[in-house]
């Protein structure tokens, strides 16, 4: 279907007829705010296999753009059953999103988490061990390599086993084990809709597909959603 207004509508209607919601985001929603992707034209990994350097990011004056805070609107609205995160960024706790409703495979750079028990907490540069169980504060950023944290990994595989329509937000769906979760959704019999300027490996499966911006399609599709729901309220 090639007609971008008619996806959008198509997208909206699914979301307003769906019963539990599941997005998933990875670095593609936060390019609008500033932020490198991974596999993108300029992404990391994309100048890493090029052979050139990465200049550091400034993480300080990143902010929410159009695309996290449509996703908050799906959560005021009462259309998001849950949120799974690959980004590092606290842009969707920035935006409004609840933490109960989040969570971040890959962790945050704000929060510390405890080695022994995994709760989580705001960054404090005294403080080192955890208010809970008396364990070793880490920083939460999972570092390849490393374990994703256990509980985040258990609720993202059950809201996907859960859900009725499952919305992939600017990833490359390559990263394992959170890249597995399209397929758990898929498997549980939910709509699949992808939207990425990259291939994924999961686009012959998806119900509908968006190759263009996030900024272009989430926002819109939200707008018309929030139509939807007035009619009938």
């Amino acid at each position: 279907m090639s007609d971008l207004g008619q996806r959008i509508s198509n997208l909206a209607q699914w979301m307003f007829e769906s019963k539990y919601l599941v997005v998933f985001t990875g670095a593609g929603i936060s390019t609008e705010s500033g932020l490198r992707d991974f596999r993108g034209p300029d992404g990391l990994w994309t100048r890493r296999d090029k052979g050139l350097s990465t200049p550091p990011q400034d993480w300080s004056s990143v902010e929410p753009n159009a695309g996290h805070m449509a996703i908050a609107e799906l959560q005021n609205l009462g259309k998001l059953a849950f949120l799974i995160s690959q980004n590092v960024d606290n842009l969707h706790l920035k935006s409004g999103i609840k933490p109960e409703l989040l969570a971040e495979l890959h962790g945050n750079i704000t929060k510390v988490r405890c080695d022994r028990c995994e709760f989580k907490m705001d960054r404090f540069e005294d403080t080192t061990e955890c208010p809970l169980c008396g364990g070793k504060l880490v920083s939460s950023v999972v570092n390849f390599g490393q374990s994703l944290p256990a509980r985040d990994l258990a609720e993202s595989h059950q809201h996907s086993q859960n859900c009725d329509l499952f919305i992939v937000v600017g990833s490359s769906l390559v990263v394992t084990p959170a890249a597995d979760m399209p397929g758990v959704a898929l498997r549980s019999g939910a709509k699949l809709v992808i939207i990425n300027q990259g291939e994924t490996p999961f686009d012959e499966n998806a119900h509908l597909r968006f190759s263009e911006a996030i900024g272009e399609v989430l926002p819109p599709a939200v707008e018309q959603l929030k139509g939807l729901v007035k009619k009938v309220s």
